[in-house]
């Protein structure tokens, strides 16, 4: 039937993005708790932290993330002048005669798969618990060394170079999940947040660090008034992005202290 109703009519929607949203619910029910074996539904559903976030909250982490991608923008200006970034990224190949609506509900699709997948386990299963035994420092270093890992093959040439971007970006996802105690502002900023990358490297064929024309290392010229600025400008926004944090964590936790003792004691 779908076949039929995509020859006739809606050439231009992959269906496959159908059954993979079917598996991503399967998957994001199953994670959060779901399903066989029910001795481990707690644990998963612990684990998984998609815990509910407060009307508020969610306003201010949204706040906060836009700061996060805001300061992430002169970050990659400042290491871009310390070390070599990579000038290419694994590539959106796709048919040439391809509809630019299918492309785009692809991308849409593999960003939403990123964002839940990713969140899921990196912010969601391996973050928790090293948070809660070594603290969020440890737990955010260690995420993001590992998330960097993760992504090798899109620069496999320049991983370790390539490691403090990710580290950053996992500062932004990672520091929402402990901030309010829950995955699902850093899922819905990772998701938004890679459509924008995704389409850019489609449309540009340049990854999302490769912002401007690459410059001189100061190794070779010299610091110059653009590296300066953008250094006044990570740190700007940067401290920013940091006291954003620390309100949102305030905040959680002054509405979840006020949450319980409103509850009805048993």
């Amino acid at each position: 039937m779908l076949g039929l109703a995509n020859g006739r009519w809606l050439v231009s929607v992959p269906w496959a993005i159908v059954p993979m949203a079917l598996y991503l619910w399967l998957l994001w029910r199953y994670l959060g708790g779901e399903g066989w074996p029910s001795a481990t539904s707690a644990t998963r559903r612990v684990s998984l932290r998609a815990n509910p976030v407060s009307a508020d909250a969610w306003g201010m982490s949204l706040f906060a993330g836009m700061l996060g991608f805001a300061a992430l923008m002169p970050f990659v200006i400042v290491l871009g002048r310390l070390v070599r970034l990579p000038a290419e990224s694994q590539p959106v190949n796709v048919p040439a005669h391809m509809p630019f609506v299918t492309v785009f509900l692809l991308l849409v699709m593999a960003s939403v798969v990123a964002g839940v997948v990713e969140e899921a386990g990196f912010r969601g299963y391996m973050q928790g618990p090293i948070e809660r035994r070594h603290g969020a420092i440890v737990a955010l270093l260690l995420n993001g060394m590992v998330f960097g890992a993760l992504h090798f093959t899109h620069h496999p040439a320049a991983v370790l170079t390539m490691l403090p971007y990710y580290v950053a970006v996992t500062l932004i996802f990672g520091g929402l999940a402990w901030a309010t105690n829950s995955i699902m502002p850093g899922l819905v900023l990772h998701t938004l947040g890679d459509v924008f990358s995704l389409t850019r490297l489609w449309a540009t064929g340049q990854p999302e660090w490769q912002q401007t024309a690459p410059a001189p290392l100061i190794w070779e010229s010299g610091p110059d008034a653009a590296f300066w600025g953008a250094v006044t400008a990570l740190i700007l926004l940067g401290a920013a992005t940091i006291w954003a944090y620390v309100a949102l964590a305030a905040a959680t936790r002054e509405e979840r202290g006020r949450t319980m003792r409103l509850e009805p004691v048993s």
